[in-house]
């Protein structure tokens, strides 16, 4: 089981938060350091400093660190074009010597496109959008070197683009696709997804998220063994039920909805959770860090790493 570190800078976070605890995720021996990508925060947090770029975020993080993986969960078709966008993931691959993994969705929160001032078509429209993005994002990355790619959709069109410039890590970096879609969702995980990533259901639901996309795979022509698959889930750790309330609290949870609807208590009591979602087919868990300036945090969770490897009793 691959542990990777999950935050959520559109809650509160200046760059160098990030940068302090995406290092201490790399010395502590975690696989990689992961940022959501949105402009405001869903629920009632602080607003200051305000929101961060994610890949502009992620340049500096891959000039910063050495080992760590990086990533989005996941950046939304709807914040940027897809040839731009193509040009800056790759961009940042080579800036980090190829260690970019590139989560990407429909986008789906109203509000900070209203408070951005970024269009937000109906749902239709979005998966239309991000199905022909993805087609347009690995192809410019796909194309080999001296080679022209063009590609006529509904809502984009490429002409003729030198399909520049590659990324380091060839033919792409690994593509992220994930949710709770039944049909949409599938279908392309199983067409353009190196990985495909089931946040915040239960053990059961995620199981059965697997199972859908399994199923998109051999309709598609695919095995899907080849498919990488992960779960997410908030964590809160304790190394007793005391440091476990007052981590909650910080992150305005209480520790019993935490245990129901996340990974929460001991470092070996979590691991127990992991194993679960292993058992479903997991194997890599995404863990949702809320608390960015707890360090000590990532240092209690760095003992699940022996406890999940997969030599471990």
């Amino acid at each position: 089981m691959r542990l990777r570190i999950f935050t959520e800078p559109h809650r509160g976070a200046h760059y160098s938060t990030l940068l302090t605890l995406a290092r201490a995720a790399e010395e502590l021996g975690f696989d990689a350091f992961f940022r959501s990508d949105h402009y405001l925060s869903s629920g009632p947090v602080r607003e200051l400093p305000g929101p961060t770029d994610a890949w502009i975020t992620l340049a500096g993080l891959a000039r910063e660190t050495e080992r760590i993986r990086l990533g989005t969960l996941m950046s939304p078709a709807t914040f940027r074009f897809p040839g731009p966008l193509a040009v800056s993931v790759a961009q940042v691959d080579q800036m980090s010597g190829g260690r970019i993994e590139f989560g990407f969705g429909a986008g789906w929160f109203d509000g900070e496109h209203a408070a951005y001032g970024i269009p937000f078509p109906d749902l239709g429209e979005r998966f239309e959008r991000f199905e022909e993005q993805l087609e347009i994002i690995t192809g410019l990355w796909e194309t080999p070197e001296g080679a022209r790619y063009s590609f006529a959709g509904k809502h984009y069109s490429v002409t003729n683009s030198p399909a520049l410039p590659k990324p380091a890590q060839r033919p792409r970096p690994p593509v992220l696709v994930g949710g709770f879609g039944t049909k949409r969702t599938p279908r392309l995980a199983a067409r353009f997804a190196d990985e495909f990533n089931v946040p915040f259901l239960d053990v059961p639901e995620t199981a059965a998220a697997f199972a859908r996309v399994q199923q998109a795979c051999v309709a598609a022509g695919r095995d899907p063994a080849s498919m990488t698959y992960s779960a997410a889930q908030v964590v809160c750790c304790g190394r007793d039920d005391a440091e476990l309330a007052r981590r909650a609290a910080a992150i305005g949870r209480e520790t019993a909805d935490l245990r129901q609807h996340g990974l929460a208590g001991t470092p070996a009591e979590i691991a127990e959770r992991v194993a679960e979602y292993a058992a479903a087919g997991a194997s890599t868990m995404y863990l949702q860090v809320l608390d960015l300036h707890d360090i000590d945090h990532l240092e209690l969770l760095s003992q699940l790493l022996p406890l999940t490897s997969a030599d471990a009793e």
